[in-house]
């Protein structure tokens, strides 16, 4: 009989700690652009403000005297461990709008990870071959054939939604490391008048682009994508929606790295380092070893993705036009 398994959402609720209150009824990611005046700056703050309360939470949580344990996902535990319950099958469903990082996040995500290995050897990292942004989210933990009949009832809109960025130029900075009890990810907030260090785009870049300049932020784009999903007749189905851009790094499988108050001490304070050494010697920076900036829809456009997800897994759709 296959297990009953509960996830870590379930133990680990993203809360959103930017303090913005979502009207009923209306496109959720329309409240924060409201309450920021579609300021990018302001929204910037928000997004900062967000990451910066909740690394502080887990911070203290980590190092709490009354800490109990990590949350170790037990869906990832059993596919990396296959003796654990042979024949094993995680069989929740999604479907989702992903962003693909350019090589050079890609090489910003490996060093970050290779510096938090150094700590912590054992933590499960994510392949840079699955590493996404979710700019928006369907449907989650469904069935094979109810993911099968939305993506059917949004496949005329899927075109116009995976190449949206060709054209539609979102742009993100000040990458930082965001954690908690259950994984870590690389964060970024949108930005709001940075110089732009990113490369340029692969020429000729001959896009008719109706929207780029940091004007139109990354909020700016999820909101158009949930947009595109209603117009499609689709209800949006996201586990959460809260001001974050992130890319999951890794997670947590085993207490080895984290058993002792030592120990946690050594990873939140690895975890304070990087921050440091990103927020000092790669924002803003063109020279950096490693590029702290991502024009959402470099060399990629949008991942229309669906099947078993959670770890960078599933199959692509459409993959859009990169610029």
């Amino acid at each position: 009989m296959a297990s009953t398994l509960e996830s870590t959402d379930a133990k680990n609720k993203l809360e959103d700690l930017s303090g913005v209150v979502l009207k009923p009824g209306e496109n959720p990611y329309n409240a924060l652009i409201e309450t920021c005046h579609d300021d990018p700056a302001e929204i910037q703050e928000l997004y900062a403000v967000h990451r910066t309360r909740r690394n502080a939470q887990q911070r203290e949580k980590f190092l709490a005297p009354d800490f109990r344990e990590l949350i170790i996902d037990p869906y990832l535990l059993r596919l990396e461990n296959p003796d654990l319950e042979p024949g094993f099958r995680d069989t929740r469903y999604c479907m989702t709008f992903w962003g693909r990082p350019p090589i050079h996040v890609l090489e910003l995500a490996q060093a970050i990870q290779k510096r938090l290995q150094s700590v912590a050897p054992n933590v499960w990292l994510m392949p840079l071959h699955r590493m996404h942004i979710t700019t928006l989210e369907i449907a989650f933990s469904r069935t094979a054939e109810e993911i099968e009949e939305i993506k059917e009832a949004l496949k005329p809109s899927i075109p116009a939604i995976a190449n949206y960025t060709y054209r539609h130029r979102a742009r993100l900075v000040k990458p930082m490391v965001s954690y908690d009890l259950s994984a870590f990810a690389v964060s970024f907030l949108p930005a709001a008048g940075e110089p732009v260090i990113s490369p340029p785009p692969v020429a000729p870049d001959n896009a008719d682009v109706l929207k780029q300049g940091d004007t139109y932020t990354y909020h700016h784009l999820r909101r158009d994508m949930w947009d595109q999903a209603k117009m499609a007749g689709i209800v949006v189905g996201s586990r959460y929606i809260v001001p974050s851009a992130h890319i999951t790094l890794g997670r947590y499988l085993t207490h080895d790295d984290h058993a002792t108050p030592e120990q946690r001490k050594r990873w939140v304070d690895a975890i304070d380092d990087v921050n440091r050494w990103l927020e000092s010697e790669v924002w803003g920076r063109a020279d950096s070893e490693v590029i702290g900036e991502w024009i959402v829809g470099q060399e990629k456009g949008l991942d229309v993705r669906v099947g078993t997800l959670w770890y960078g897994g599933g199959r692509t759709v459409l993959l859009g036009e990169g610029f």
